[in-house]
């Protein structure tokens, strides 16, 4: 055995006595005193082994014993690491946060997370990390949490920040059913005072959605936030309830056709939650 892998395996080991699990390849080399084609050669044995995984190029996750059949820890547990590492802003957010305020009726599949950069997936063992795109992160500091996590914290969407990226990112949410079912757990948890404060930081469009799913969700007190803020607004216009099926207004007289005055949406399908 050489002896870099000798001093690699005792600093992985060290650092999990320590209660770390991250480290960088920078860090490494500089602890251990050895070249980055070294690093490489050691730390691909131990990935081998399952005791390692690197989600992104120069970063490595350490594989506890008891997550050894998953290849990785749960992303909670390196999330804000990785994302201090690659000097980014973030939050997690949509299902996954919807399922951190109990607010989800069924296991989320990935790990959502919402930053002003353009990241691909990652996959981290069994874990997916998927990332959404927004351009005004620092806008929404007031709306993010802080979760303490087993190795430290995260952070994540307040209840109101939830839903509207529910209604913002549909693909990311399983389609308006799904987000009917979300919103109708999480409206319980929706403070108005804070949702009236967010309002402003998102489409118009996006609030006549949410506000119709509120409403039909039986959360009025939040809905009545949301017509509001829609009071003034010169892009309260008339929009389709789901993008998707956005077509041109000469279609709009085309039966079936269900028009929401309140909102100004047309409704070319009634969602019904799960």
């Amino acid at each position: 055995m050489d002896d870099t892998r000798k001093r690699l395996g005792p600093y992985v080991s060290n650092l999990l006595a320590e209660g770390k699990i991250v480290f960088s390849r920078a860090e490494a080399q500089r602890e251990l005193g050895i070249s980055q084609l070294s690093l490489q050669k050691s730390a691909r044995r131990l990935k081998q082994q399952g005791k390692l995984c690197s989600p992104r190029s120069g970063y490595y996750v350490i594989v506890p014993p008891q997550f050894l059949n998953w290849g990785a820890p749960p992303p909670s547990w390196f999330i804000d690491d990785l994302m201090r590492h690659e000097a980014i802003p973030y939050y997690v957010g949509l299902l996954k946060a919807a399922e951190l305020h109990d607010a989800s009726h069924q296991a989320v599949m990935e790990f959502q997370v919402v930053t002003n950069a353009r990241l691909p997936k990652l996959r981290a063992g069994r874990s997916l990390v998927t990332f959404h795109y927004r351009q005004n992160l620092g806008e929404l500091a007031f709306a993010i949490e802080d979760r303490k996590t087993d190795t430290g914290k995260m952070r994540i969407a307040s209840p109101e920040l939830t839903a509207l990226d529910l209604v913002r990112y549909p693909h990311a949410a399983g389609g308006l059913d799904n987000v009917l079912t979300v919103i109708a757990e999480l409206g319980r948890k929706i403070d108005g005072a804070k949702l009236a404060i967010l309002c402003p930081k998102f489409e118009c469009s996006v609030r006549q959605r949410l506000g119709y799913l509120l409403s039909r969700a039986g959360h009025s007190q939040a809905a009545d936030v949301l017509q509001a803020s829609l009071h003034h607004d010169r892009m309260f216009r008339w929009v389709e309830l789901e993008p998707a099926r956005a077509v041109g207004d000469a279609d709009l007289s085309l039966a079936p056709v269900l028009r929401d005055f309140r909102w100004r949406l047309i409704v070319r399908r009634v969602p019904e939650a799960g």
